[in-house]
């Protein structure tokens, strides 16, 4: 079936805005082939215009569905309409700085926050200029964004950030003067004018003031106030594949902030009073899970007794063990590593024994992790998360210490490459999961675009 393409330009705050009558409509017949699945339907398939996602959100207004996806090769954002997940179409491209990562997507009402970072994996960007920073939307049309404000850090931008309405955006900055990422609290309350509120970062990586990751600091910091608040990394995790770096997103409940910090671990904050963070506890996982991004992502749940946290892998080779972990958060002083999910396993007669040898990225990657969305579904005691070359995995946590794989959707391996990524060999790369709260499940990936699949199997009973 031919696409049909009508293309009009109109001025979007200094930006060109496509707007793209998309595809006509996919039959369950026409989706791609070579899928792999248990406890899992395909639903439907878009190729974005050649264009692969990385994050995802969603807004439900009037009756219809609105999902936003933020590109991973291609800068910019898409906005879809996904009211029949059977036809998911693209509406609105907007297109961003081509020499910068704009990964990112939050939103919370009628307002949305993209991120802006410097591009540091692309060969073809190195040493151009760059935007950075986080952009301000008003959605209250979802089809044509308007852009309110953008936040400035004057270093290499924001990677994953937070928003759940209200006065601030939560951010992990890469802030002048500082190694690494650190968390910046961000005052929205007048969009045009973004002001930072407060921040805070683990004792070494403000190279600025004076410190030196591994080694303490050589004076105080300038921010006095936060000196007593920050973890002192000393144990050694200062070699080349170490990452003391805020990777994120902060997650917000209350007035305790869920931080995802690398090699530093799993960090939770008191911000009652956001000018000044206080540490309330963390959870070392590096050593012995891989150093580099040792703490990819966290969610608390269940009413902030437990939290599920993972690792990032980015090696190709068979290199340290990657983790997905549930954790006892239930006092933030003390936190307690209670159990860890099984490694996935390849489908009979593959080619490969297991998924470290399968090629590309591997291990786990993101979850359906905006539950302050009231769009989107809340997992309860069954988690969908990316497994990279190994797709979707479902898991049964009711059991926080013997969680199980019940289900997996592996898209089919691309046949061509979009982008840089992977180097090697070109393989299946699941990269996000967003779930809406009619259970239809969005999956980006890198050299393909998004699959909408739907979870077949037994939901598992909530744990009281």
């Amino acid at each position: 079936m031919k696409k049909i393409v009508i293309t009009l330009v109109c001025c979007l705050g200094g930006l060109i805005n496509f707007t793209v009558l998309a595809v006509p409509p996919l039959t369950h017949n026409h989706l791609p082939q070579g899928w792999i699945a248990k406890n899992f339907e395909p639903v439907g398939y878009t190729d974005l215009d050649g264009r692969p996602a990385f994050k995802m959100s969603i807004k439900e207004q009037d009756g219809r569905w609105y999902l936003f996806a933020a590109h991973i090769f291609h800068s910019g954002l898409t906005v879809l309409d996904v009211t029949d997940p059977k036809n998911p179409r693209p509406l609105t491209f907007i297109p961003e700085d081509p020499n910068s990562f704009t990964l990112q997507v939050d939103l919370s009402g009628d307002i949305m926050i993209t991120s802006l970072e410097k591009n540091f994996l692309d060969p073809t960007t190195q040493g151009k200029p760059f935007s950075e920073g986080v952009q301000i939307w008003n959605i209250k049309n979802p089809e044509n964004p308007k852009r309110l404000g953008h936040f400035k850090t004057g270093g290499t931008g924001t990677h994953r950030n937070f928003y759940a309405g209200g006065q601030y955006m939560h951010l992990a900055a890469g802030m002048p003067g500082y190694n690494g990422n650190i968390y910046v609290i961000v005052d929205i309350s007048d969009p045009a004018n973004p002001v930072e509120a407060g921040r805070w970062w683990v004792k070494g990586q403000h190279e600025a003031g004076g410190e030196k990751l591994g080694l303490g600091a050589d004076s105080d910091p300038i921010n006095h106030h936060h000196d007593h608040n920050m973890l002192t990394m000393d144990h050694g995790l200062c070699g080349t594949d170490a990452d003391i770096s805020l990777h994120g997103p902060p997650y917000i409940i209350g007035n305790k902030a869920y931080l995802s910090y690398g090699s530093a671990g799993l960090i939770i904050l008191d911000i009652s009073d956001v000018k000044n963070p206080k540490q309330l506890g963390n959870l070392d996982f590096s050593p012995p899970f891989n150093s580099k991004f040792g703490v990819h992502g966290v969610l608390p749940y269940q009413n902030e007794q437990l939290a599920f946290a993972n690792s990032e892998s980015v090696t190709y080779d068979k290199g340290p063990l990657h983790h997905a972990s549930i954790i006892d958060i239930s006092n933030p002083q003390k936190p307690i590593l209670l159990g860890l999910l099984p490694e996935p396993v390849p489908p009979k007669n593959s080619t490969y024994k297991d998924f470290f040898e399968k090629g590309g990225w591997r291990g786990p990657h993101n979850i359906n992790h905006l539950q302050h969305n009231p769009d989107v579904e809340k997992f309860g005691d069954l988690l969908y998360i990316t497994y990279f070359n190994a797709g979707l995995r479902a898991f049964d946590i009711s059991n926080p210490r013997l969680p199980q794989e019940v289900g997996y959707f592996m898209a089919p391996e691309p046949s061509k490459r979009i982008g840089y990524l992977p180097h090697g060999k070109l393989v299946l790369q699941a990269e996000d999961v967003l779930v809406d709260r009619r259970g239809y499940a969005y999956i980006s990936h890198k050299n393909q675009g998004i699959w909408i699949v739907k979870y077949t199997g037994e939901t598992p009973k909530i744990n009281p």
